[in-house]
């Protein structure tokens, strides 16, 4: 598979379809089985407290791979990322509710590099407050 879109077709400031994802309590235990990720401020509200934690917390990565799918889903391939990196600025507090917390994640071409690759940069937020900083991904167009 190869990235649907064309390196030509793009300019720098392209906006990327914008995406919201849910994050449950459920969410947050099936990662932590396919991660092998089971520290307790990611499940145990009791636990995440006497830390100082506000409530259990998202993990970093499952919200990393969130955000990231904004791209994939633009590109058409998830092969198609070729560098991906981010600063973990602020948790994703998750409450003991129906409706868990949001992530709203929008992106932008910020640069056209060479070899058919721009930089993406990444902005998600999660209760009004950025959850990742510098989050930039380089994506190799058709």
């Amino acid at each position: 598979m190869t990235a649907k879109i064309a390196y030509d077709d793009i300019e720098v400031g392209t906006e990327l379809p914008a995406q919201t994802f849910s994050v449950t309590r459920a969410g947050l235990v099936q990662y932590a089985g396919a991660s092998g990720d089971f520290n307790p401020i990611h499940w145990n509200e009791k636990f995440a407290k006497e830390v100082g934690l506000p409530d259990v917390i998202a993990h970093g990565m499952f919200t990393m791979a969130e955000a990231i799918r904004v791209v994939t889903d633009w590109a058409g391939d998830p092969g198609a990322v070729v560098e991906y990196g981010v600063r973990f600025t602020k948790p994703v507090v998750v409450p003991n509710d129906d409706q868990g917390a949001t992530v709203e994640v929008s992106a932008k071409v910020a640069a056209k590099l060479d070899d058919n690759t721009v930089r993406v940069d990444l902005v998600a937020m999660s209760a009004g407050q950025k959850v990742l900083g510098m989050s930039r991904a380089v994506v190799r167009l058709a």
